[in-house]
């Protein structure tokens, strides 16, 4: 998938509006009852951004970014500063945060995850130099193990023992794309304006 590993420059995103989205498809039974089903594992993010700007040069600033993804070809890395940690928001990210598997004592790639109740969102966009990993409950340092930030897959120097836990905290961007292919701006003032919002939404990478 066409993907440019780039963010939005953090001052666009606030103000934006946004949050998860789920499919559910329900049939309605001659006798009243509901059959519910949903094609979707994950649910997916949608956002939108811009309309809260008012600077000639902010707006100037989106504008060269949407041009430079091609409208909705490519996406890019966003920020949602609602959820962009593996830990509360205002909270420091730990190493024992979120559960990435258990070791076997052969398998050394783990891929990194955030846990909602009982549904894991797959972390694909950690943001380099942030992810601090442990082996039940023992921090690794830098030499224990890598991180792939266009992926999100751990691999550890050495195998974790049958039955250890393997565990991470990281901050992370959300995948997204264009989700319009057009911008629009309007003039109000001598160095203002006014942007109509740019809707944003998750994709899968």
């Amino acid at each position: 998938m066409a993907f440019h590993e780039v963010s939005l420059p953090a001052r666009l995103a606030f103000g934006s509006t946004g949050g998860v989205e789920r499919r559910t498809e329900v049939v309605t039974l001659g006798s009243g009852f509901e059959r519910r089903s949903t094609p979707w594992a994950q649910g997916r993010r949608r956002y939108l951004i811009g309309a809260n700007l008012r600077s000639l040069d902010d707006m100037a600033t989106l504008t060269a970014f949407f041009e430079a993804r091609r409208g909705r070809l490519y996406g890019f890395r966003f920020r949602d500063f609602a959820d962009f940690k593996s830990c509360a928001p205002g909270a420091g990210v730990a190493a024992t945060d979120q559960t990435l598997g258990t070791g076997d004592g052969v398998a050394t790639v783990f891929p990194l995850g955030k846990t909602y109740g009982d549904q894991t969102r797959e972390i694909t966009k950690p943001v380099a130099g942030s992810v601090r990993v442990a082996v039940d409950g023992v921090e690794q340092g830098g030499a224990g193990f890598t991180v792939e930030a266009a992926t999100g897959r751990v691999t550890l120097t050495v195998p974790p023992a049958p039955g250890a836990a393997v565990t991470a905290g990281f901050v992370f961007d959300t995948p997204v794309r264009f989700d319009a292919d057009r911008i629009e701006v309007t003039l109000e003032s001598f160095g203002a304006g006014r942007m109509v919002a740019m809707p944003l939404i998750e994709i899968r990478v």
